[in-house]
């Protein structure tokens, strides 16, 4: 088995694909009698060891779908395996939506949630905040449910949980009514945006930028709710420059700066200077997600939002040292804070970093380097995304760690879903 990024492969004894709720719960009682570890494979678009595992490997692709819908309250309980490109498609038959999304729509909920997935929009919580109540099966084989109102604090516990409670089976979502967006990207001077930020953040409902390395080049992002009879804006150009120019042409670039590091900041330059601006219109759940055909590694932090200008300015200064081979956009995008307990952007509105390497290079000097800046500044790592943090720094880092530490212990006694890279992790 390997991760989608290929920078994690492991060979489990067996793989299971469930098709209900039972025959989890049935896997996870013959792990527990059997003394074996235990774990889920969404869509292995983590860059960490989240899902190795040289036992039981779980795969809940044929466990998808809407379980139920409250139209009134636009509410939907969906089965945990459910990709969100599918939920998408599925909310908007019953007029709903899910309130924010990410860039990648191909994860599972279950996997998303699990690994404090975001999306942008300083009015925005990570998707997990999304999530109104759930069920899993513990590491004793019991079904746990827990919401706001019944366990809530295991509930706090579960919403961002790494798998490590056990395997959640259905997640309920609180939605908003389907609705269409408008989409504006647009290439900037670096230097204008970073000064208009809080205008960029407060004017838009959706705002995030990328800025090409090696220029003085930023390519912002922007969405906002327009009225649902407003006509689709989908063209040829939006094609040509999302799909093709973003990948197959990106992709050549890239090999060309693999197999001539010299090139680096001259491949930066060409791509800042094939970006286009680019105006769309359509339902919400289809105008978040790219298309990501060029494979990479990817190290993302969070920070608070009040550090973010001093932070991206240190790593600006180092990037332009021009001592690393690289030369992918680093993407910049702000979240509100939350009570979640394992979640990045717990108890501050935070902005976070992501840094990327194609996956065919060394990515540690350059991700040592920035996690070393974002650290300075109390960063938290998404848990999707590679770090080398242990246990003591979770325990720094995040002041509920303990009480996470308990309800892990409570749920997961005989550590069945505790692998070497959880253990490392959470300390057990």
């Amino acid at each position: 088995m390997k991760n989608w990024a290929e920078n994690v492969s492991w060979t489990p004894s067996e793989i299971v694909y469930p098709t209900e709720e039972d025959a989890i719960q049935q896997l996870v009682l013959r792990a527990a009698n059997s003394c074996k570890k235990i774990r889920v494979m969404g869509t292995g678009h983590s860059f960490t060891a989240l899902c190795h595992t040289n036992d039981i490997l779980v795969s809940l692709d044929k466990y998808q779908g809407i379980i139920s819908v409250d139209k009134e309250r636009c509410q939907a309980s969906v089965k945990a395996g459910t990709k969100l490109n599918l939920l998408g498609d599925l909310l908007f038959k019953e007029g709903m939506a899910m309130e924010n999304l990410g860039d990648i729509d191909v994860q599972s909920i279950a996997g998303t949630i699990s690994t404090g997935t975001h999306g942008t929009g300083k009015a925005f919580g990570t998707i997990s905040t999304q999530v109104i109540a759930l069920k899993f099966v513990n590491g004793k084989g019991e079904i746990v449910e827990c919401s706001a109102s019944k366990k809530p604090e295991l509930f706090k516990a579960a919403q961002v949980s790494l798998g490590a409670l056990g395997i959640i089976t259905s997640i309920t979502l609180q939605c908003v009514p389907s609705h269409k967006l408008f989409l504006q990207n647009r290439k900037e001077p670096l230097d204008a945006v970073l000064s208009n930020l809080d205008s960029y953040n407060e004017q838009n409902r959706n705002f995030e930028f990328y800025w090409l390395p090696y220029t003085e080049t930023a390519w912002t992002k922007t969405t906002n709710i327009v009225e649902q009879d407003e006509p689709d804006k989908i063209n040829f150009f939006n094609y040509w420059s999302e799909y093709v120019i973003e990948n197959y042409s990106f992709k050549l670039l890239c090999e060309i700066a693999r197999l001539f590091p010299s090139q680096n900041e001259r491949v930066s330059k060409i791509a800042a200077a094939s970006i286009g601006n680019v105006e769309k219109v359509y339902h919400s759940h289809k105008i978040y997600a790219t298309k990501r055909l060029v494979k990479f590694t990817e190290m993302e932090y969070n920070i608070p939002a009040e550090a973010y200008q001093d932070a991206f300015s240190e790593m600006r200064k180092k990037i332009d040292t021009k001592q690393f081979n690289i030369h992918f956009p680093i993407e910049n995008r702000w979240v509100k804070g939350d009570d979640i307990l394992m979640s990045p952007a717990y108890g501050r509105d935070s902005a976070y970093i992501a840094c990327h390497v194609y996956n065919k290079k060394n990515n540690q000097p350059y991700f040592e380097a920035l996690e070393q800046i974002f650290r300075a500044y109390g960063g938290r790592p998404h848990w999707g995304k590679m770090n080398t943090l242990s246990s003591k720094d979770l325990a720094d880092l995040y002041p509920q760690f303990a009480t996470f530490a308990k309800h892990r212990q409570e749920q997961d006694p005989e550590k069945v879903f505790v692998t070497p890279y959880l253990e490392k992790l959470l300390g057990v």
